[in-house]
């Protein structure tokens, strides 16, 4: 497929974010054809270069996945020479992506209003930790402290326990990039349409937020303050985890009274399901410790193979919980593709979680890994702003690129 064809084909963003919400927006846009351009400080970096695995080349794992697809320059926009070339490429770009702390960038003479002075249609992506507003606007936070704020961590981890990492200590920003690319998308639709452009401002913690199932809306209609469960839910049992024979462990949830009618049949229970022990939804919720352990009895007998194939055989949803080796080892990915195994210039062979989502007739592509730092920054200033050797050499030395 021509790169040409693609869903963003022709759509120019400059990314002048860190580590990394915002930069994962173009990421995705990327991966899905539009032309991203890296801009990292000429002495500093992106931080991301250096969070993770180191590899042979300097830059690690994390940099070499998630700034694929991306050409890099290097340029400071504080430098007034800079700040110079960065307008001008401002004036053929569609998107800017950025997440310094709000009133950087208009500081500096750069703000987004400043910026549609130069170029109308221009959308700009502003991640910060707490958003554009508001009383805590100008305070610095990550995604561990998002997750706090934004109300996902006081629910993770065991009832009598400490709150705990949800999962991924990025997950905040993950989130935040895969908003922020929507947003990106909405906002150019309306640049289309109307030739105005807009900002699209995202708090980190907003993006935990809006994923914590009914907890807003419950609170707010019944005063109900979920706390801690573990792997239960409130509303639901069984619908947790449990460990099998061998020592593996498998998610089963049963969302519905019928789903349980048919773990009890698979279980060799059926009396489970009369109108006096646990027929109703409500009925197991407030025998919940007794219904988790007749499940996790059963579980302890049986070896995965055998729990798997019971739940299978009764449509019960199940699955494995998978360590990063068993996703690695088990067919159904790989028949997916969901690991892109690609040969690296710079570092060899990468194995890259594979873009998301799939299309069918326009699909992903892969170009390349994070490139090094600066290594398009004579090509881009070549080729989009017509400048010729002696005035790029004269940036360099001036440490303007």
């Amino acid at each position: 497929m021509s790169e040409l064809t693609m869903p963003m084909a022709g759509v120019k963003v400059l990314d002048i974010a860190t580590f990394l919400a915002a930069p994962f927006a173009g990421t995705i846009l990327a991966d899905f054809g539009a032309t991203v351009l890296k801009i990292e400080h000429p002495k500093l970096g992106d931080p991301m270069r250096a969070f993770g695995t180191p590899t042979e080349c300097g830059d690690t794992l994390a940099w070499l996945s998630e700034a694929r697809n991306k050409q890099c320059m290097t340029l400071d926009l504080r430098h007034p020479e800079g700040a110079a070339v960065f307008r001008k490429l401002i004036a053929q770009s569609d998107v800017l992506l950025e997440n310094f702390r709000p009133g950087t960038l208009e500081k500096w003479g750069l703000g987004p209003d400043a910026l549609r002075e130069i170029n109308p249609r221009l959308v700009v992506l502003r991640v910060s930790a707490y958003g554009q507003t508001g009383p805590r606007r100008g305070l610095p936070g990550f995604a561990r402290v998002a997750h706090g704020f934004g109300g996902l961590s006081f629910l993770a981890g065991e009832p009598d326990g400490k709150p705990v990492v949800p999962g991924s200590t990025s997950l905040a920003d993950y989130l935040s990039g895969i908003w922020g690319a929507l947003g990106v998308l909405m906002a150019l639709r309306v640049a289309e349409r109307t030739g105005q452009g807009q900002d699209v401002d995202i708090g980190l913690y907003e993006s935990v937020f809006r994923l914590l199932d009914e907890i807003a809306p419950a609170y707010a209609k019944t005063g109900f303050i979920r706390e801690r469960m573990g792997a239960d839910v409130p509303t639901v049992v069984p619908h947790g985890h449990w460990q099998t024979s061998e020592g593996r462990w498998v998610a089963i949830a049963c969302t519905s009274d019928k789903i349980f009618a048919r773990l009890a049949e698979a279980m060799g229970r059926p009396e489970l399901t009369a109108p006096d022990r646990f027929e109703k939804t409500a009925q197991r919720i407030a025998n919940r410790s007794e219904v988790n352990g007749i499940v996790a009895d059963w579980a302890a007998g049986m070896t995965m193979e055998q729990l798997g194939a019971a739940c299978d055989a009764a449509d019960v949803p199940w699955g494995p919980i998978n360590s990063i080796a068993d996703i690695f080892a088990d067919p159904h990915i790989a028949a997916r593709e969901n690991i892109l195994r690609v040969i690296d210039e710079r570092a060899g062979e990468l194995a890259l979680p594979a873009p998301v989502p799939r299309l069918t007739e326009t699909p992903p592509t892969f170009r390349h890994a994070g490139r090094a730092r600066g290594a398009d920054t004579q090509d881009i200033l070549s080729n989009w702003l017509g400048m010729v050797a002696e005035d790029i050499a004269a940036l360099r030395q001036s440490g303007a690129i």
